[in-house]
């Protein structure tokens, strides 16, 4: 079963800050996360951000994390913050948003 993807509204102001050739590689996991959600490692508190429920996947050798969520009922995958792990920025990020 497909899952659809929806975004966080500030999703793309993230991906601004990407190249050409790292927003192709953010693709590619997105595609890969559709069809199996269950890839993402589940994340629990990171330092101090609670992101229980969510699960992150890598992209461009692990340099950038996409943080999302799974919401069987809906069959929908709701993607809520991409960056860098530099000073917990992405799950800052994540935290903010949910």
């Amino acid at each position: 079963m497909n899952y659809s993807i929806i975004f966080h509204p500030k999703i793309e102001d993230d991906l601004k800050v990407f190249s050409h050739t790292q927003k192709k590689l953010i693709l590619k996991q997105f595609q890969k996360i559709v069809k199996s959600p269950e890839l993402g490692k589940l994340l629990g508190n990171k330092n101090g951000y609670d992101l229980s429920g969510f699960r992150k996947m890598y992209a461009d050798n692990k340099q950038i994390r996409i943080v999302y969520k799974i919401v069987e009922e809906k069959i929908i995958i709701e993607v809520v913050a991409l960056g860098k792990r530099d000073e917990m920025e992405v799950y800052k990020k994540a935290s903010q948003r949910i």
